[in-house]
């Protein structure tokens, strides 16, 4: 039983160690077997900088190589025909000249001289391992490049012009593009290339210079090298925010239905996206979709399209004189309200983050739109304080004024507002000669070099004539402009009166005799009115039955000269 139970036991014992030894040999298998798989992966080395700028240095003249064969492509192939067509008279040879501009200087610049150097270089490189001596000589030469992209907006116009005006030249174009040269891109396309090299030529040589020790031979080249592509670069990069621009300037002219004329290089696209306005004559909100512009807001409802997006033009808003408010309505929240001469909307965006980021985009173009307008205003200031003056403030009056032509100015010459054919025409002063509105023209004195007759002329030239100052001028302004509080706390009298003129009804007005002017009745449409619409002499004016000179005078007045009944507004007849 004992050798029984020793048995036992031992077997039972043994069990457990044999599982462990078999457990760790199979662990040392495995890793084993990692071990040696690591071994049999190729380990990553990593780049040194002096590979990465033979990297760098060989992917210029990879690109360099493929930029030369589209500048072929422009200048051999596209320009060339065009001109050969050209000559035979199909269309003037000028326009092709316009157009490609200086692309054959370019052409020969990059395939004669830049392409060889990068090609030499490379295969000196372990001796001469550095390109930023070959970019500092021949970088002053990419300063021809402004002409092109100067010139880039009008050839763009003038591609679409002809393309419209002459079939052989959209043949030619559409025959060439066909080729498998082109790789299946427009003549535009290409033509933009030449712009787009400028800004790769400034990456790569950034790139180059990080990898570049500071005091490596090179430094100083490299980094003398990207000052002038850098200058280049950004003329470069202007215009290709401009043709980036015009491309979806022309995208929302197709999603307007080709009706609203919005496709001009000034027109530039701040923000679009959908909104909804508030209805005024019911709780509803209405789906509408905005487009911001630097010059206007575009308030459009969505058309149903099978195609794209479509939308109709509503309202044009102008931001000359646009007014962003904030409201806060707690049944609809996220609204603002956008304020215009031509319409006022009231808007809610989708949340409060996009109702902030509406009303600072708004805001930013309505204040960049009153810089640029304060800005040409004083320059156009400029330029009229520049005008020669005819005549002195001593000879006013006295010796007729050169008058400044209507075309030679835009805007009042006093107080710089923009003419305009209805609300705000050019006056000549008779003094000065000087263009101006109706506002600073509403004035008259009498000039001796014309048998001192009465004149218009300008509010300056008002002062020294007559020889009144700001304040007495003040007291002329009550017969035009004076405004309805400040008489009426002045008065001998004032009273809402109702007035019949003709044969027309009864009228409502503020009436007012001011103290300062007490044979002068002024009527304006309330007390809070800036102007009077109406004033005239009491001296002309007979009296009513009534006792009593003021009540008769509020009672019934009848004026001889324009035949105008007034009564007193509790009065009735």
């Amino acid at each position: 039983m004992l050798n029984s139970c020793h048995r036992t036991l031992s077997s039972n014992t043994l069990l457990p160690l044999e599982n462990e030894t078999l457990e760790i040999n199979s662990n040392v298998k495995e890793e084993q077997a990692e071990e040696s798989s690591k071994h049999d992966q190729p380990v990553e080395t990593k780049e040194t900088d002096e590979q990465k700028r033979h990297k760098i240095a060989n992917e210029l003249l990879q690109t360099e190589k493929a930029y030369v064969s589209r500048l072929d492509l422009l200048d051999g192939v596209f320009y060339s025909r065009l001109l050969e067509e050209a000559n035979r008279g199909s269309f003037p040879p000028e326009v092709i000249n316009k157009i490609f501009s200086n692309i054959s200087s370019i052409n020969a610049f990059h395939s004669k001289f830049l392409l060889p150097e990068l090609e030499k270089r490379m295969q000196e490189w372990t001796t001469t391992p550095r390109i930023g001596d070959i970019l500092q000589k021949l970088a002053p030469f990419l300063k021809m490049y402004g002409e092109y992209v100067k010139n880039f907006d009008n050839a763009m116009e003038l591609v679409k012009m002809w393309t419209e005006r002459s079939p052989q030249f959209k043949f030619i174009i559409q025959d060439i593009q066909k080729e498998k040269v082109c790789g299946n891109l427009t003549l535009q396309h290409h033509m933009l290339e030449p712009v787009q090299r400028i800004p790769r030529y400034e990456m790569l040589l950034k790139d180059y210079l990080r990898k570049l020790p500071q005091d490596s031979l090179d430094w100083k080249d490299a980094e003398k090298s990207l000052e002038i592509i850098s200058t280049a670069a950004s003329h470069s990069n202007s215009a290709i925010r401009k043709m980036e621009n015009l491309k979806k300037l022309l995208e929302i002219y197709e999603m307007l239905g080709e009706e609203e004329d919005i496709v001009n290089p000034s027109n530039e696209l701040i923000k679009e996206g959908q909104i909804l306005k508030l209805a005024a004559r019911n709780t509803s909100a209405q789906e509408r979709y905005l487009f911001l512009f630097n010059n206007m807001l575009l308030y459009c409802v969505p058309k149903f399209s099978l195609v794209g997006s479509k939308f109709s033009v509503r309202t044009r808003v102008g931001i000359d004189g646009m007014k962003i408010i904030e409201t806060h309505n707690e049944e609809y929240p996220h609204t603002f309200q956008v304020s215009g001469k031509e319409r006022t909307l009231e808007l809610q965006a989708s949340s409060e983050q996009d109702k902030e980021e509406w009303i600072k985009a708004l805001q930013s173009t309505i204040e960049a739109f009153q810089q640029r307008n304060e800005t040409f205003r004083n320059a156009i200031a400029k330029e009229y304080e520049d005008m020669p003056v005819d005549v002195s403030n001593a000879e006013l009056g006295k010796r007729a004024p050169r008058w400044i032509r209507d075309n030679e100015v835009t805007m009042c010459m006093k107080c710089k507002e923009p003419f305009n054919a209805l609300t705000r025409r050019r006056h000549h002063c008779r003094a000065c000669g000087h263009v101006v509105c109706w506002k600073c023209s509403d004035y008259k004195a009498h000039l001796e070099y014309d048998g001192n007759k009465l004149n218009k002329v300008c509010k300056d030239c008002y002062h020294v004539i007559i020889g009144c100052t700001d304040s007495e001028e003040k007291k002329r302004k009550g017969i035009l402009e004076i405004e309805s509080a400040e008489v009426s706390g002045n008065s001998v009298i004032c009273s809402f009166l109702q007035y019949m003129e003709k044969s027309k009804p009864w009228q409502k007005a503020w009436c007012v005799i001011p103290k300062q002017e007490a044979l002068v009745l002024y009527m304006y449409g309330a007390p809070q009115v800036e102007s009077s619409y109406y004033h005239t002499h009491l001296g002309t004016l007979c009296l009513g039955k009534n006792s009593g000179l003021f009540r008769d005078l509020f009672s019934y007045i009848y004026v001889l000269s324009i035949k105008v009944m007034y009564r007193s507004v509790s009065e009735t007849f």
